[in-house]
């Protein structure tokens, strides 16, 4: 049977509009848990970071890890790699990646620390920076994070970068962080280090 140029037209005029319909379903966004697999191989499987210089996100608050990714993102927070990765990123994703990890367990990590630092860490704990480290660090005020059994050379990294101005430190922790010895700090990171 011979083929009129209608039947053409007709095929092709068929042809296009299935590859516009095609073309045009657009995909569903990523779930929450979606985004975070992108975050396992150096934080861990569900923000239980299994490595001494990478924090666990498992138990953060959704405030605080979607302030620290638009700080990577802006350049305002230095990072060797998060920064670029932040990029790759919308603020609706930051906020998705947060409530998922809020919603994690904490995950306390298992080191060797020093008990005397431990216990006076603990004390200064309470008069120092019990108002925004609440729960003995296990949760933060707004998108203050909590710092309860993260690693110690983690903790000591964020402390040397606030301390060296690198990383802007709040102004109410600056204040307090002003009274406090080399020794004293160090003994609240193991506190916090050792908190389960």
């Amino acid at each position: 049977m011979k083929r009129t140029r209608w039947d053409k037209k007709l095929g092709a005029t068929a042809l296009l509009l299935a590859c516009g319909l095609i073309t045009g379903v657009q995909a569903a966004p990523p779930s929450p848990a979606m985004l975070a697999n992108a975050c396992a191989g150096c934080h861990g499987t569900h923000g239980g970071s299994a490595g001494p210089a990478m924090p666990s996100l498992a138990g953060q608050s959704q405030v605080a890890i979607a302030t620290a990714m638009k700080k990577f993102k802006s350049g305002e927070r230095p990072s060797s790699i998060m920064g670029r990765i932040a990029k790759g990123y919308t603020e609706a994703d930051f906020e998705a990646l947060g409530t998922y990890f809020s919603e994690q367990k904490l995950v306390a990590t298992v080191q060797t620390l020093d008990p005397k630092r431990v216990a006076r860490g603990a004390d200064l704990q309470v008069m120092q920076c019990s108002s925004c480290h609440l729960d003995d660090g296990r949760e933060g005020l707004d998108d203050t994070p909590a710092v309860a059994g993260q690693w110690l050379p983690y903790l000591q990294m964020q402390m040397a970068l606030y301390l060296e101005g690198q990383r802007k430190m709040p102004e109410k922790m600056a204040q307090r962080v002003k009274s406090l010895s080399t020794e004293d700090l160090e003994s609240l990171l193991h506190f916090y280090a050792s908190v389960k």
